[in-house]
């Protein structure tokens, strides 16, 4: 783990739920200039400051507003991250689903055959040697990108990559684009063929891609922004998600262990120690954190099972191609995976509790009592339990009880409970 970020981490967390500059001027504490330089430096701020005003609509704010955004079956409500209240709803009575575009900001929106951009109007403005924040009502963009079933949204590197699994296309974009009018793919990767699959960018505008067909899928390359392959590995059946590792390495899941991509080479993760039948190891959903080299996968290994319910998860190390099993003693689902600040794992399980691992020791430190008791749907399509984390929190709905739960994980304040109108389906935090 960083242990310089970390310590500055727990102090802003442990504060504020909000997300604030570093880059900001000068403490006064630090040098006292004289009254002529006090004077030229207020005049040379100022003047900077011509033409440079909040936009229609936006109202400059010292610290960026956090917000959350749900989908339900009636649409998307956009909800104040300190207060829970209601302060944007989006009436679209379809199937939708929600993605962090990257850029702290917009949120892509999964609509069928294409990509919605969702503005949450936390705006930052670079200025100088500082920033500016502003504060807009939230909106949902009119923009379609055109997707054949569109699929997996995954931003990395200053790239966002969207991955349309009807034509097996990935349309890389400039994450600091997402919302403009007229952004344009910087690159655009086509597989071969239609097949659930991700891609994931890289700062050198190569592109870390899945490769397969609708009947299967085994394959992943990295490709040049040509094009032209650079590594690939085929062993990886019925490849599924990514995350990202605090060192740069990439994770992907398979069925019989994952597979690790270091930035040249692939790496096949040995878990025959607590594999099932016929080897059988399925880590298709997954969390990373830039604080630790160590994955968060679940850990499913009956093959057979019509709808497998693990009490445990895994933890593969980045570094020495190692996995780890950890057991919980109780199910979660595909929603349940979350990393907190210092790099923890995190877990929510059906009792209703929030499951804190340390990383490097598999240890279950905490379990926090966070929601209701909950049961897996078997249509995972319908409204159930979300875990997210940021800025030192966890937010968990409980869809029994309507309800929008936010735990401090760096603290000791008392749990805050917001009631929902509808259940949630999906969500993201800003």
């Amino acid at each position: 783990m960083k242990k310089e970020s970390l310590a500055l981490c727990a102090a802003l967390s442990a504060t504020i739920l909000t997300i604030t500059s570093c880059s900001s001027p000068d403490s006064e504490e630090a040098s006292s200039p004289s009254s002529a330089e006090a004077s030229n430096a207020h005049a040379e701020h100022s003047e900077s400051h011509d033409g440079f005003e909040a936009a229609e609509g936006e109202t400059e704010v010292a610290e960026l507003p956090p917000r959350i955004l749900l989908s339900h079956k009636n649409g998307l409500t956009t909800l104040d991250g300190e207060t829970g209240e209601t302060i944007d709803s989006e009436e679209l009575k379809v199937f939708l689903r929600l993605s962090d575009a990257g850029d702290n900001r917009h949120i892509m929106v999964t609509k069928g055959d294409s990509f919605l951009t969702f503005d949450t109007g936390r705006i930052t403005k670079p200025h100088g040697d500082h920033k500016h924040y502003y504060a807009a009502q939230p909106q949902l963009l009119s923009a379609a990108i055109e997707a054949p079933h569109a699929g997996h949204v995954v931003h990395h590197d200053g790239f966002t990559a969207l991955f349309s699994d009807g034509d097996g296309v990935a349309r890389i974009y400039k994450t600091e684009d997402i919302g403009k009018e007229d952004a344009k793919p910087v690159n655009t990767v086509e597989t071969g063929a239609a097949h659930h699959g991700v891609a994931v960018p890289l700062k050198d505008g190569s592109v870390v891609t899945t490769k397969g067909t609708e009947d299967e899928r085994h394959t992943i390359q990295h490709l040049d922004p040509s094009g032209k392959l650079l590594a690939e590995t085929t062993e990886c059946p019925g490849v599924h998600g990514e995350a990202a590792a605090g060192n740069g390495s990439l994770f992907f899941g398979c069925e019989d262990g994952p597979v690790v991509f270091d930035g040249t080479d692939f790496h096949k993760i040995d878990v025959s120690a607590y594999a099932g039948k016929g080897g059988y190891q399925r880590s298709g959903n997954s969390a990373g954190s830039e604080e630790s080299d160590i994955i968060l996968a679940d850990n499913k290994t009956d093959k057979d099972a019509e709808f497998e319910r693990p009490t445990s998860v895994t933890l593969i190390n980045t570094e020495d191609y190692s996995a780890k099993k950890v057991e919980l003693g109780e199910s979660y689902w595909f929603r349940s995976l979350a990393r907190g600040p210092l790099g923890e794992a995190l877990v929510l399980t059906t009792d209703g509790k929030l499951n804190v691992i340390d990383p490097e020791s598999g240890e279950v430190t905490k379990k926090i009592d966070a929601i209701s008791q909950w049961k897996e749907n078997e249509e995972w399509q319908q409204p159930g339990p979300i875990l997210k984390a940021a800025n030192g929190y966890a937010y968990v709905t409980d869809a029994n009880k309507q309800e929008l739960v936010v735990l401090d994980l760096l603290g000791d304040q008392e749990p805050q409970r917001y009631k929902l109108d509808f259940k949630p389906v999906e969500m993201a935090v800003l």
